[in-house]
């Protein structure tokens, strides 16, 4: 499910930046982490200093004007209280703590509550960012897509006197994936007959599931499978070929909507020359337990032997009489898979 292909010498890196938001989704968690906590730095920086300067022009850190007298008290003068704008500013560590909620403004200068307010727009604006990346992360569609399993290996055998390519995809989960959808790809490299190169040429092929169409009921472990016929890249490829195909990969991509939360999610897997087994067919993993529908999961990649021609899609069509040189019952033993999930999930 992980893109092997590297991006290398963009250019325009500023296109990144039109649309930040997603830029620091996509940012691994110490990238993100680092750069709110320096957002946040040095926003209080910032504004630490212009609070500094505030006190500095209003003479709040000179302390020779902490008393003055009042002309509007007679020739004499009273002593009169100096009123600062910012209370307790006295250097700039006094002001730096101020963003912290430590001093308060007075109603002494206009300036001093129009940063004030400017301050506590820019937090909130930080802090609506932060959260929103931090939902973002911890919900991506991608978490889902965990419990969305295929079979390690796909499997070539004969299905209503065809060949077939065939998969298994199953859900762990009880939570469905609605208008869930799965479609399939072949890359390789090819050439046109102007001689010109494709490396990652994408061809899409049909295929086939139990429900028809490329919409899937996932409540259970599926066979999804495709039949190899004229219009199929894999038409011309037999069992003594398939391993000499090296840039041959079949990438499965199934989407759907989480039921839970209404996110899109998507899984993918891909299978390469060597993935593939030539005459095996996936083993039963359902069945009926106490009235309900028990699923194996232990089993889920395990296969078994059939008996199936060892010759191309096209040869196959083109001779018919190959079929009847296959025995009638299919003999042989399960190939077991290493598969991680042992538990049985059961379906009411």
């Amino acid at each position: 499910g992980a893109c092997n292909v590297a991006h290398k010498n963009i250019r325009e890196q500023g296109r990144f930046l039109q649309d930040v938001f997603t830029t620091l989704v996509d940012l691994k968690w110490p990238h993100t982490l680092l750069i709110f906590t320096m957002s946040f730095l040095c926003s209080w920086l910032l504004f630490g200093m212009v609070w500094w300067l505030i006190a500095f022009a209003h003479g709040d850190l000179d302390h020779s004007t902490r008393l003055q007298r009042d002309p509007g008290e007679g020739a004499a003068g009273a002593p009169a209280s100096f009123v600062p704008r910012v209370t307790s500013i006295h250097s700039f560590p006094s002001a730096l703590l101020f963003c912290f909620g430590g001093r308060m403004v007075t109603e002494e200068c206009p300036a001093a509550i129009l940063v004030l307010i400017v301050q506590n727009i820019v937090g909130l604006v930080i802090n609506a960012i932060m959260l929103g990346c931090i939902f973002m992360k911890t919900s991506q569609a991608h978490r889902r897509a965990e419990t969305l399993i295929f079979s390690k290996h796909a499997v070539i055998a004969l299905r209503e006197g065809k060949l077939c390519f065939m998969l298994r995809v199953g859900d762990l989960r009880k939570s469905m994936i609605i208008s869930a959808t799965i479609r399939m790809q072949v890359v390789k490299k090819t050439a046109s007959l102007e001689g010109e190169v494709v490396p990652l040429n994408q061809i899409d092929i049909q295929m086939e599931n139990p429900v028809g169409g490329n919409s899937i009921f996932l409540v259970s472990p599926l066979i999804i499978y495709h039949v190899i016929d004229k219009n199929s890249p894999l038409y011309d490829i037999s069992p003594l070929n398939l391993h000499h195909h090296e840039d041959l990969e079949i990438i499965v991509i199934l989407e759907g909507v989480v039921e839970t939360t209404g996110i899109t999610t998507q899984a993918r897997t891909s299978y390469l020359a060597d993935e593939i087994l030539w005459g095996q067919r996936f083993v039963p993993i359902v069945a009926e337990e106490d009235g309900r529908y028990s699923v194996d999961y232990s089993k889920f990649g395990n296969t078994v032997k059939v008996p199936t021609p060892s010759c191309t899609a096209r040869q196959l069509e083109e001779d018919k009489s190959i079929m009847d040189t296959m025995p009638l019952s299919p003999k042989g033993t399960i190939r077991k898979r290493s598969v991680k999930l042992k538990p049985k999930f059961t379906i009411s």
